[in-house]
């Protein structure tokens, strides 16, 4: 650990309630994302006309700190039924068509939900929580207006991360599948590493007593709270790097899955429990 870090340095992402301010504004996205977004807001509302309650951006577009050519897009749809397979293959075809057609982007993704879903009990420290703080409205009604406020507490870390070691068998799954194919191990070298990271975040977040959507923080973050682990500090501020850089060796993917995986895993039910089985 770094001795001289000053985790605190940059504030803690609150209001002056002590909750979760929401990250990402409009006003945010730079100059080069402009005409992105107005095509999204456009081609959404074509593709599903209706059906359609809102869509919303996240990630770094909205929080203004996209890189041109390097960051992609993230989008989520909010439909008022439940997302029928035609709705997911829209969605799908969204995606292409939207990276084929910007250059300043590097693929992009859509999470697709009914507002049942977003706005219900299951949901309202997880997708709920997402939407509420995380999610800049671009279209419609925003959801936000009919859910909490949230406190970065140990309820939010276990329903918004708790779940990392059901995901471990897929991830062993995909490593073995990606074994011949350096495109595929990069996409899943970076999926791996963002969930990693933010899920070692959340580990400590309750302690910190605030809310960052930065990677390379977030691991110093953790880092901080982890001093007894600096095997652990230094995988995950190597797997911040990797968030942002992909790489397609084998044994990074190898480790994610089935080294430091499996630890952070443990050591998350251990400190916050494990996420409430949804339906």
């Amino acid at each position: 650990m770094d001795a001289g870090l000053d985790v605190d340095a940059g504030g803690k992402g609150l209001d002056a309630d002590g909750r979760i301010a929401r990250e990402g504004s409009l006003d945010r996205v730079q100059p080069p994302f402009a005409p992105l977004v107005d095509d999204v807001r456009r081609r959404v509302a074509e593709a599903y006309g209706a059906r359609l309650h809102s869509a919303y951006l996240y990630g770094s577009i909205p929080r203004g700190t996209a890189r041109p050519g390097r960051s992609d897009l993230d989008l989520l749809i909010a439909l008022h039924a439940r997302p029928t397979k035609a709705d997911e293959e829209t969605a799908r075809a969204l995606e292409s068509a939207l990276d084929a057609s910007h250059e300043v982007i590097d693929g992009g993704g859509i999470l697709l939900h009914g507002t049942e879903t977003l706005l219900s009990d299951a949901e309202r420290y997880d997708m709920g929580w997402f939407v509420a703080c995380l999610c800049t409205p671009l279209i419609g009604e925003d959801l936000a207006a009919r859910l909490p406020r949230y406190r970065p507490d140990s309820r939010l870390a276990r329903e918004t991360n708790g779940s990392l070691d059901l995901r471990l068998p897929r991830w062993r799954r995909q490593n073995a599948a990606a074994a011949g194919d350096p495109a595929e191990r990069a996409r899943l070298s970076r999926a791996y590493a963002r969930h990693l990271v933010r899920t070692a975040f959340t580990l400590v977040m309750p302690r910190w007593g605030g809310w960052t959507s930065d990677l390379t923080r977030s691991a110093e973050i953790f880092a901080h709270y982890y001093p007894d682990h600096p095997e652990r500090g230094d995988q995950m501020r190597a797997a911040a790097a990797v968030a942002l850089e992909p790489v397609t060796d084998p044994a990074v993917l190898a480790e994610y899955a089935d080294d430091l995986g499996p630890w952070l895993a443990a050591e998350y039910a251990r400190v916050h429990g494990h996420r409430t089985p949804r339906p």
